[in-house]
């Protein structure tokens, strides 16, 4: 199978590029028989940069939002401004308010996508979501659930929802999995539910291995051996080669580009 990943936005862009960047991410992905948004960014960033790239936004028959915090799902609202794709999968519990806790302050920030469910009903677009394993092309999969197999992949506490700001499991994580002859491709958002959690139950409700990652594994700002432990555990799952972005964090972008233990993508 064939298909081509372009990254609309994230959180660097190269040196005389003009484009823009921002903390968030967004990917247009063209299949053979169709092509469509996988996250938004937080703002409009991502459809400038889709200008800039000759990326032809009205071609996107749908968009795929990870999860719904606001540098995922943020810029959806724009989009229409560019083109409307009339449909929209995510996970169970996407609605949920999201936020952070300040550290600081003591107090919560507002990390949710910053629209509803009546919102995309009078916007005319359709919500679908994916409970387990959902076909969206012939080659193209998303997913849902991930059985909590590493102890060691904890999400941080200063992540809470609703009302009553409880810890947030990201139960509307969900990610996009490509068919190739050699195995899968993995595109993902954040990972919050943990890369390894999320390699292995794709792994077991596929019964196909994993050769590929491409996005956010959400390491950053964590100790070198969680890092360390994560790559080699990767590696170890039969991940052949990984492209790292927005949330991974340096530590495991440096490894990844050096080849020191996945080969980059």
């Amino acid at each position: 199978m064939s298909y081509r990943i372009t990254v609309l936005v994230e959180n660097t862009a190269l040196p005389g590029q003009s484009l823009l960047a921002e903390h968030g991410l967004s990917f247009f992905v063209e299949l053979p028989e169709t092509a469509f948004l996988f996250d938004c960014g937080q703002t409009r960033a991502a459809w400038q940069n889709a200008a800039r790239l000759g990326v032809d936004l009205s071609r996107a028959q749908f968009v795929v939002l990870s999860h719904s915090h606001y540098d995922h799902a943020g810029g959806f609202p724009s989009l229409l401004q560019y083109g409307n794709p009339g449909l929209v999968y995510t996970g169970p519990g996407f609605w949920e308010e999201k936020f952070s806790r300040d550290g600081e302050s003591g107090g919560y920030k507002y990390k949710g996508c910053g629209f509803s469910k009546e919102d995309l009903d009078v916007w005319g677009i359709e919500q679908r979501i994916c409970e387990d394993v959902l076909q969206i092309s012939s080659q193209a999969w998303l997913v849902h659930g991930f059985a909590k197999r590493y102890p060691f992949e904890t999400i941080p506490a200063k992540f809470v929802c609703g009302a009553d700001k409880q810890p947030d499991p990201f139960r509307d994580e969900i990610c996009l999995v490509l068919g190739e002859r050699d195995g899968l491709t993995l595109v993902t958002g954040c990972s919050h539910n943990g890369i390894l959690n999320i390699v292995s139950a794709i792994q077991e409700k596929t019964g196909r291995p994993v050769c590929r990652i491409v996005g956010g594994i959400h390491l950053s700002g964590e100790k070198q051996s969680r890092v360390d432990e994560t790559l080699d555990a990767l590696k170890a799952q039969g991940i052949r080669s990984i492209g790292l972005c927005h949330c991974s964090g340096a530590a495991a972008g440096h490894q990844v580009s050096t080849g020191s233990r996945i080969e980059p993508d």
